[in-house]
């Protein structure tokens, strides 16, 4: 039997639904919330993304911030991409997923697989950990000479193909590297990857698996 999914909480603002902001706890942390703007695989800013902000739950957004100061101490640091995401914005997806006619990122996200594919491959899904808030997409910086530069991870965040799978074949060595760097420290504070997508992380236990949420990010 399907697992019964999550109900939705009723909570209308991050502080009732027990989300926290990440920069509250992680000041440095790095931001490029992509479903906030148009640089995304829909095109467009994405209904619920009213800010480019990171909510979390508390203790998946502590678990993160112990990641980057765990990196800080080495140089590095984490450059993120998208954490709680409202229900609403999985609908947009799912709407998006089944419009033939907008194909205006295909070039650059999913050049080898048609829009059906992207459904029955996992890509993109009814329903999300992400609205849970305890799933984080994340790529690594290197800071060592001062100034935090983006690391070559192989492909770019969502980009929908067997290069973005975790332990694709045909990487260069450091992309691989970089790749096993961001799986362990991530691995470390009790995160589990999502073997499809380098970025996509989830806190294991997660705190509470049965709630979805649908408050705006903002």
């Amino acid at each position: 039997r399907a697992a019964e999914p999550p109900r939705v909480s009723p909570a209308t603002d991050a502080a009732a639904a027990g989300l926290v902001e990440i920069r509250t706890v992680s000041p440095q942390i790095q931001l490029d919330i992509r479903y906030a703007g148009a640089n995304n695989f829909t095109g467009a800013p994405v209904p619920g993304y009213q800010a480019p902000a990171c909510y979390l739950l508390a203790p998946v957004a502590q678990a993160l911030a112990k990641v980057e100061a765990d990196l800080r101490s080495a140089g590095y640091g984490l450059r993120v991409y998208d954490c709680y995401r409202p229900v609403r914005a999985v609908q947009a997806f799912m709407a998006w997923v089944h419009d033939p006619r907008e194909q205006s990122r295909k070039s650059l996200q999913y050049p080898d697989l048609d829009k059906p594919q992207l459904l029955a491959d996992g890509y993109i899904a009814e329903r999300s950990g992400h609205s849970r808030g305890a799933t984080v997409d994340l790529g690594l910086l290197d800071c060592r000479t001062g100034a935090c530069v983006v690391m070559d991870m192989g492909t770019d965040f969502d980009f929908f193909g067997v290069r973005a799978h975790t332990e694709t074949p045909g990487l260069t060595p450091a992309q691989r590297g970089n790749r096993q760097q961001l799986l362990q420290a991530m691995a470390r504070r009790g995160f589990a990857n999502y073997p499809q997508e380098w970025w996509h992380y989830t806190l294991q236990p997660e705190p509470d698996p049965g709630t979805a949420y649908d408050v705006p990010v903002q």
